[in-house]
């Protein structure tokens, strides 16, 4: 395949196109490589997205850093399970100016960085915001509701905000865990997760309950979405891009799930 050479005024054109427009909150999930070529690189994409929605509007993206779990998890796959323990003796406690992001890609990674943009306080889920409602979407995003409603997630569905994904599929659509919250299915549960944080000024292996997800169905949903609902498309450079209404996806991934689930079960 051929790579593609992008400027930001194609990027623009693009969101343009797609219909995004001044004064939108809008989650982005987006993977660099797969547009080709972009001249800036992430920054680009990044004064695109913001210039797009301009001063009333609001960007949002993941910054997860979920190596900061526990390796029983098996997020430190690396290692050896002799290791553990000093895993969760010595490694990093979550600080949001500091800690990188894990697999979020190249754009997220500068976005926490940006100026004027704020990180929320999860230390292995967090996101990370700019403009009007970047303080209220990042305030408060308790251990144990990682993607539920009062998440940041959540309140991305009181704004009734939009998702993009930039050449990537809906298995990194994250507002897809806000309809697994909702919904009612045979094999919901909980599990104990663990974290290091500040707490009192001092390191702590800070256990949790939260809701137990995996996602493996978040690409059939998807799937399914796309012939029901109205999703809009364009291509910039070698990657499609799709932007959905977030209300809609999560209303509809609820219903789906409550079916499909429980008649696999």
């Amino acid at each position: 395949m051929e790579k593609q050479f992008i400027l930001k005024s194609d990027i623009l054109d693009a969101l343009e196109k797609l219909g995004v427009k001044p004064g939108q909150v809008i989650m982005v999930h987006t993977s660099l490589s797969s547009i080709g070529y972009i001249c800036g690189g992430s920054q680009t994409v990044i004064e695109a997205l913001l210039e797009s929605v301009g001063n009333d509007g609001t960007i949002m993206m993941p910054t997860q850093s979920w190596k900061n779990l526990d390796p029983e998890t098996g997020v430190h796959w690396e290692t050896e399970k002799d290791n553990w323990q000093a895993i969760r003796d010595n490694w990093p406690p979550y600080d949001k100016n500091i800690t990188p992001t894990n697999t979020m890609g190249a754009v997220a990674e500068m976005f926490r960085h940006w100026k004027g943009t704020i990180r929320s306080d999860h230390p292995a889920r967090s996101v990370a915001a700019n403009g009007k409602y970047a303080e209220y979407l990042t305030k408060e995003h308790d251990l144990s509701n990682i993607f539920g409603d009062g998440s940041p997630i959540g309140k991305l569905y009181e704004l009734d905000a939009y998702v993009l994904l930039i050449g990537v599929g809906y298995d990194k659509n994250t507002s897809l865990h806000l309809a697994d919250a909702r919904a009612e299915y045979v094999g919901k549960h909980f599990c104990t997760e663990h974290s290091a944080v500040f707490e009192n000024e001092k390191r702590v292996w800070k256990a949790y309950d939260t809701l137990y997800v995996d996602g493996e169905d978040f690409e059939q949903i998807g799937l399914d979405f796309e012939k029901v609902c109205n999703v809009k498309k364009v291509t910039l450079g070698n990657a499609v891009l799709r932007l959905m209404k977030q209300r809609e996806l999560v209303d509809f991934a609820v219903e789906w799930i409550e079916k499909n689930r429980n008649s696999n079960s």
